[in-house]
């Protein structure tokens, strides 16, 4: 059980900018003012990718002015749940928090017809997420 009334969730990849992006975007979305959402890069990306971008964007959720961010001790230190997508050590690790990871296939470099399957399996676990936590989805 969180402390916190609101339970945080950091995503955390690689580059911050496909698998987190998306998953940070689909939980603010569906979960509100009700979680509070970061996401993070353990090697930054200079840019968001764009087909993860164009993906999004297929389905009402626009992160066209995002940008990657690095990964902080903080961040961690402060998040109730923390789920890595493929940065395997380079993540710090806390004893008490919550850490899942989410084995995707990275969009990096791939079309949009290969960001779109990841993309809905990304929206379906954070859906799952969100029952976990409690918190009822969003429309």
């Amino acid at each position: 059980m969180s402390t916190s009334p609101v339970p945080s969730v950091l995503f955390v990849c690689v580059h911050n900018a496909g698998r987190s992006q998306m998953a940070a975007a689909f939980l603010a979305r569906l979960g509100g003012d009700r979680v509070q959402v970061r996401s993070a890069g353990s090697v930054p990306a200079d840019t968001v990718n764009p087909a993860v971008v164009e993906a999004l964007g297929e389905v009402g959720i626009d992160i066209s002015s995002e940008t990657p961010k690095v990964l902080t001790t903080e961040a961690v230190q402060s998040s109730d749940v923390v789920i890595t997508m493929g940065c395997g050590d380079s993540c710090p690790f806390f004893p008490g928090k919550r850490y899942l990871d989410w084995r995707l296939e990275d969009p990096a470099g791939q079309g949009i017809a290969a960001v779109r399957p990841i993309r809905d399996e990304i929206q379906r676990r954070v859906r799952g997420l969100l029952a976990e936590l409690g918190v009822e989805p969003a429309a």
